[in-house]
């Protein structure tokens, strides 16, 4: 018996052989599908049967989430009533490997009575599906990655690869950029930095910890233990921010003047200027300025200078956003 690592490295090398194969077959053939489908009104409508399904579904799904408009139709549900979801604004990018699949076939006169643009996607560019369309995409193999050359292995792949490259070059040519990107993906990592602003995670009202610059060290302890963020903010009678005092700021107080430290007041133990952004920042900012000056946590001013909240590290991280 063959050792496992030996197949697993020939069905790879198969498969990237196969992809890299397509670049030889890219011709204006490629420009035209990019240009067909960037000039369209309507979506693009990806359909195949089996594998080919299965691989049209996440290029339907790239496409989709890269600017160009797009779903996937299964085309045995097409012929029963599914196909009413196709408008003549649309462009049908049809996927077989042998180009004769019936059920693919069968949409032809419907896409040519509405005159439905059909770009197909085939490792055979004459059969039926190749000869109906405007512009093929040639994704034939040399061989499959499947010893009895049956299942569909390095045909699918550089079918998924093409797809890819057709998405890549649209959004490209869309000017897509990183922000669109997180518009389509508002739960992922990237939309969470750049969409989760500083006031949506920034503690307000009743939960922030306020002292006045003349209070003891003693209560102001407690307003630090009693609100739990590990800080309080030193303002005046309108809440005007003066500076900020922080458990570690307990910690080297007690340190340096022992039982004495109780006796000071918040005036005299706080940071003054402290670090402050805005609210209508990105929370990824105020990480930023976190890890840069080792801080915990920021004061959020308002335009007069008045303290209206306070963003903590472990509030963004629970987010997610890193």
């Amino acid at each position: 018996m063959d050792d496992i690592l030996d197949i697993a490295k020939r069905v790879l090398k198969i498969e990237a052989d196969a992809v890299s194969a397509l670049i030889e077959k890219l011709n204006s053939d490629f420009e035209k599908a990019v240009g067909i489908i960037f000039s369209s009104r309507g979506r693009v409508v990806v359909t195949g049967m089996g594998k080919s399904g299965l691989v049209g579904k996440k290029i339907a799904a790239t496409l989709a989430s890269t600017g160009t408009p797009a779903f996937f139709l299964h085309p045995a549900e097409a012929s029963h009533g599914d196909l009413g979801m196709v408008t003549a604004d649309d462009v049908i990018v049809a996927i077989s490997n042998s180009g004769e699949t019936e059920e693919l076939v069968g949409l032809i006169p419907f896409l040519k009575r509405f005159n439905v643009s059909l770009i197909s996607m085939t490792g055979n560019p004459d059969s039926t599906l190749s000869k109906a369309a405007e512009v093929t995409l040639d994704v034939s193999v040399k061989e499959e990655a499947c010893p009895m050359g049956i299942v569909p292995t390095a045909s699918t792949t550089a079918t998924l690869a093409m797809g890819d490259a057709l998405a890549v070059a649209l959004l490209i040519k869309r000017g897509f950029k990183e922000e669109d990107f997180a518009f389509f993906h508002p739960g992922g990592n990237l939309g969470k930095k750049l969409f989760i602003k500083v006031k949506d995670l920034m503690h307000t009202g009743d939960a922030l910890p306020f002292v006045s610059p003349d209070m003891p060290m003693l209560k102001a302890t407690v307003e630090i233990s009693s609100k739990r963020l590990g800080v309080t903010i030193v303002a005046d009678s309108d809440k005007r921010i003066l500076g900020i005092i922080t458990d570690g700021d307990l910690r080297r107080g007690i340190e340096k003047w022992g039982k004495a430290f109780f006796d000071m007041n918040a005036g005299e133990v706080m940071t003054k200027n402290p670090k402050t952004i805005s609210e209508d920042e990105l929370a990824v900012k105020a990480l930023s300025i976190m890890e840069k000056h080792s801080i915990t946590s920021i004061v959020v001013p308002d335009d007069n200078g008045k303290a209206v909240g306070i963003i903590h590290m472990h509030d963004i991280l629970k987010q997610g956003i890193v």
